[in-house]
């Protein structure tokens, strides 16, 4: 079925999720069977919970990582469940990335008096919003790193459906107990609207409210609107392999913001890595090895690999005249139509104050080079991460500056490593400055509209799972209103730096809606 770009609610890991689904998974074989964690038999009398693990295969590159322990993850929160909510029956299923497998879980409905759903992995497949479809009080958990893009996409319309459903997304198993323990209510009499306003208020005790918004000091010049606006007119992208939106994504970026998108195909890119200056390469990458804090995992070759694809790149930007690119560089590698990860070299770009973007995502793309012309800072695209127990928000992926502040500005220390999802090639795990306001967009020439919300930073997120630079930062405002109406996508721009003023004067000239996120 064709999608448009504004109803695409997946990232790139769509693409992964279909590589290689389901090998020999048969329905029958794996829904309603209980696993091995089952817990034991009740005493009459409990609530019944179907425990629905929402989980893919772990051969492939995935979010949280190929070979990800889901039986371990699995285990783990049966003994949470098991210990924190003695008067809950739990009844342990999974479903393996196919639509078909919740119509066999619901098939079951009359078995059960509720529904606690587990999204463990990013099974893009996995149809989440049939399974919160009953009347029936419904928890849908997520499984940080793992399923969170299938959690922020869909569930805003699970939420707009008024089921009695409501959510945790927290780092904190003991936050999931606390609200499945409200299953117990249902005992008491209470309706499934109770037991939701209870899940929903137990989330909520366990949110954090207290921040100091006191940020570091992080002035920038007043931005120059008429100049930016000008050279934006002047400004020509390269988008590699595709480009979410297609020519209708394209015709709206030049005639609303200026900005000329240029489809480039792989071949083209090819045949400029085939050319590219292996000297020239090299010396990127001794340079990337030298400044870096640690390398982890790449080896001396792969990341000159990552050098020849940045000269190659370089090659294409000044062939066409052009500031910055984007690759769809998870199609392009794992198709075979490259042979490196453009990772390192885009982060390069955007050190030197241009654009290198991730996946093609023009959308994405114009939004750093609209703020790069007024701020003269990159953009840091993400697949971001709500943890409640913080209150936080978490920008993840495997692309990020080290300089934030733009290219005269401070350096951040990074490490190399590889992709986590695949753990192949070589990418930056950026250690971005805490204490900064950030401010994180979308531009969406289209819908004519721009998502903001602005965030504290607090650190970084060292976890193993997912992609390696992982940005944690307090949202300014309430996370549960960003969370539940996301929108156009998984992906973000954060920009370090409060830019709430200049991004509403930017939409007041171009005649944009402003959409406050938080």
């Amino acid at each position: 079925m064709k999608r448009s770009f504004l109803t695409e609610s997946c990232s790139r890991r769509r693409f992964l999720s279909g590589c290689a689904a389901c090998v020999g998974c048969v329905a029958g074989d794996l829904l309603l069977r209980p696993c091995e964690t089952r817990a034991s038999t009740p005493a009459e009398g409990k609530p019944k919970i179907r425990l629905v693990f929402c989980e893919t295969t772990n051969d492939k590159p995935i979010w949280p990582n190929v070979g990800y322990d889901f039986d371990g993850r699995r285990k783990r929160l049966m003994e949470v469940l098991t210990q924190g909510c003695p008067d809950v029956e739990f009844l342990p299923t999974k479903v393996m990335d196919d639509p078909k497998h919740a119509d066999e879980v619901l098939k079951k409905d009359s078995e059960v008096d509720g529904y606690l759903i587990c999204l463990q992995g990013l099974g893009w497949r996995n149809d989440v919003t049939k399974l919160c479809s009953t009347a029936k009080p419904s928890l849908v958990v997520d499984n940080l790193f793992g399923g969170s893009g299938l959690f922020l996409t869909r569930l805003p319309g699970i939420m707009r459906s008024d089921k009695p459903v409501d959510w945790v997304s927290s780092s904190d198993d003991q936050d999931i107990a606390a609200s499945a323990r409200c299953f117990g209510l249902l005992k008491d009499g209470k309706s499934a609207a109770e037991v939701a306003a209870a899940f929903r208020a137990a989330r909520r005790k366990n949110t954090p409210g207290d921040m100091d918004w006191t940020c570091k000091p992080d002035a920038y010049p007043e931005p120059d609107f008429n100049e930016a606006l000008k050279k934006l007119k002047q400004t020509k992208l390269l988008v590699v392999g595709g480009g979410w939106g297609g020519d209708q994504f394209r015709k709206a970026a030049e005639q609303v913001v200026g900005v000329k998108i240029i489809p480039v195909s792989f071949q083209e890119l090819g045949g400029a890595y085939a050319q590219a200056d292996r000297k020239a390469a090299r010396k990127a990458a001794e340079r990337w090895i030298a400044d870096a804090q640690e390398v982890v995992e790449p080896s001396q070759g792969e990341i000159e690999k990552s050098g020849v694809m940045y000269v190659a790149m370089k090659q294409l930007i000044d062939k066409h005249g052009a500031s910055g690119i984007s690759v769809n560089c998870l199609g392009g590698f794992y198709g075979g139509h490259v042979e490196a990860y453009p990772c390192l070299g885009f982060s390069q770009l955007n050190n030197d104050g241009m654009v290198g973007g991730c996946e093609a995502d023009q959308m994405s793309a114009l939004t750093m080079a609209t703020m790069g012309a007024l701020t003269g800072r990159p953009g840091y695209i993400s697949d971001p991460v709500m943890d409640t127990s913080k209150n936080v928000i978490i920008y993840a992926h495997c692309v990020a500056m080290s300089k934030p502040f733009g290219p005269d500005g401070a350096s951040n220390p990074y490490r190399i490593r590889n992709h986590s999802e695949d753990r192949k090639g070589a990418a930056m795990q950026s250690l971005l400055p805490e204490g900064y306001m950030t401010t994180t967009l979308e531009i969406n020439p289209v819908s004519r509209q721009v998502l903001i919300h602005q965030a504290k930073t607090t650190g970084n997120n060292d976890s193993d799972l997912a992609c390696r630079t992982k940005l944690e930062a307090v949202v300014k405002g309430d996370i549960e209103k960003l969370t539940e109406n996301w929108r156009m996508g998984w992906h973000r721009v954060t920009f370090y730096g409060d830019l709430k003023e200049s991004v509403t004067e930017l939409c007041s000239r171009l005649k944009l809606e402003l959409i406050e996120e938080a």
